[in-house]
């Protein structure tokens, strides 16, 4: 949980949402998200990035093995293993991995055209500081 990464425009939202947060405060203790407070609570719960919003939901996503064929992979968090089968949930109530991201992907090369790179969230903290 401790090393999640965001794009540099969700960082960037993160930095102007949050300026008195990041210059004020300290990160969560290594081992648990930087933006968690003392009773577990997300901190900027309202401009959580992308990773934040997907985390729990039942994953879902297409990939292609040596013979070219498209596979089915799905996901969840372990914590939610005791609800239902993940394999028997209809592809709907799943989150489909991909079309989101190349959305995130296409906004942020409009905002700053070149290589895509990552944030580290306790990062966000380092600099204001």
């Amino acid at each position: 949980m401790d090393g999640l990464s965001v794009c540099q425009i969700e960082a960037e939202r993160i930095r102007k949402a949050h300026p008195t947060l990041l210059a004020e405060s300290a990160p969560r203790q290594e081992g648990a998200c930087a933006f968690l407070s003392d009773d577990d609570r997300c901190r900027i719960h309202a401009d959580r990035p992308y990773v934040c919003r997907t985390q729990g939901l039942p994953l879902r996503w297409l990939d292609e093995n040596q013979d070219l064929e498209i596979l089915e992979h799905r996901s969840i968090c372990e914590l939610n293993l005791p609800g239902p089968s993940i394999t028997g949930l209809e592809e709907e109530a799943c989150w489909l991995l991909g079309p989101t991201e190349l959305e995130l992907d296409r906004i942020e090369q409009q905002w700053r055209p070149g290589p895509q790179l990552r944030v580290q969230l306790r990062a966000l903290f380092q600099r204001a500081r």
